[in-house]
């Protein structure tokens, strides 16, 4: 087992407590944060620990959304046991079937899955937001900032963040919501898991009331797994043919689209330099493909000429790759 990957020191008597005494502590997952998931096996019982470690991590805001989200409905997973003090919450036991890996096994079942993850969002935005911070503009600056702050050093250029500013602050105003929805923020194929209910939700834990357009660009322009501009273009039909277009819509989606990949790339590089994971920054040129698709759109015009300006076309990838070369 690797030694990230031990279980926390207090998790048998907590275990016990729950009555999962003499339960196997199998490794489950890592996280891009300090927690770890592990699965609990005690005959036919399955369950999932999981270690939030305080200081560093507070598993108070998954344990509250998640009981906001199952009062409405939502297939978020139930809260079997909780203990603050060592950061330790056994939950529900989802399986191992993800959304992305039925999608790449099966082509022939990526639209009706993707359906299936919209259809959660029309349900979603159709509640008012629940009791959570604002995606606010401070917000959204910060995030994007990510990108200066560490990818652009990572690859050797010295970036002006005041003219980055200036550029993101003449577009947010279309980012901001009129009225504000729940948005999950990481909305993924890796983050939905198949169930025999449908879709179960996973890591929404940093949960905002911001713009409904947020958690589409998450699921239609993933990280972590390509999704390319057809399939795009017919979920944002499709998800529009049920809530109605909003004018502004089209422009909401992709400020947002172009700053979160700007915030995940910087991310990923982060990832890398100071969390010595070299997974992340091979992520980022399908992340790049992204945001040079949203740096098109004429609502990003101001934010498209910074990059052209500062990044240059053989500067947009892995920043591993870019830094050795």
């Amino acid at each position: 087992m690797a030694p990230d990957m031990i279980p926390p020191a207090g998790a048998a008597d907590f275990l016990t407590r729950q009555g999962w005494g003499g339960a196997m502590i199998l490794p489950l997952a890592g996280d891009a944060s300090f927690r770890r998931y592990f699965r609990i096996v005690d005959g036919a019982r399955r369950a999932v620990l999981m270690d939030a470690p305080p200081p560093h991590e507070d598993p108070r805001p998954f344990i509250e959304i998640a009981q906001w989200l199952g009062t409405r409905g939502f297939a978020a997973p139930k809260i079997h046991g909780i203990d603050l003090d060592q950061g330790l919450v056994l939950l529900e036991d989802f399986g191992d079937d993800r959304m992305r890996e039925a999608a790449d096994a099966d082509p022939s079942r990526e639209r009706a899955l993707y359906g299936a993850a919209i259809d959660i969002l029309v349900a979603l935005h159709a509640e008012d937001a629940m009791p959570a911070a604002p995606y606010d503009r401070a917000t959204l600056h910060r995030e994007a900032d990510l990108l200066v702050e560490w990818y652009c050093p990572a690859i050797g250029i010295e970036a002006d963040l005041e003219n980055y500013h200036a550029a993101w602050d003449q577009v947010f105003d279309d980012a901001l919501a009129k009225r504000p929805v729940t948005v999950l923020r990481d909305y993924h194929a890796e983050n939905l898991m198949l169930t025999g209910a449908g879709l179960g939700l996973l890591d929404f834990q940093d949960a905002l009331a911001g713009h409904a357009a947020y958690d589409l660009v998450s699921l239609l322009q993933d990280a972590r797994r390509d999704v390319s501009a057809e399939l795009e273009a017919t979920m944002l039909e499709y998800y529009l043919s049920h809530v109605g277009n909003d004018p502004g819509f089209d422009n909401a989606y992709h400020v947002l689209g172009a700053q979160r990949n700007a915030k995940i790339i910087g991310i990923f590089t982060r990832l890398w330099q100071r969390d010595g994971k070299p997974r992340y920054p091979t992520l980022c040129p399908r992340v790049w493909g992204y945001l040079d698709r949203d740096l098109a759109h004429p609502a990003l015009a101001s934010v498209a000429a910074w990059f052209d300006a500062t990044i240059p076309a053989d500067k947009r990838g892995d920043p591993m790759v870019i830094a050795a070369a």
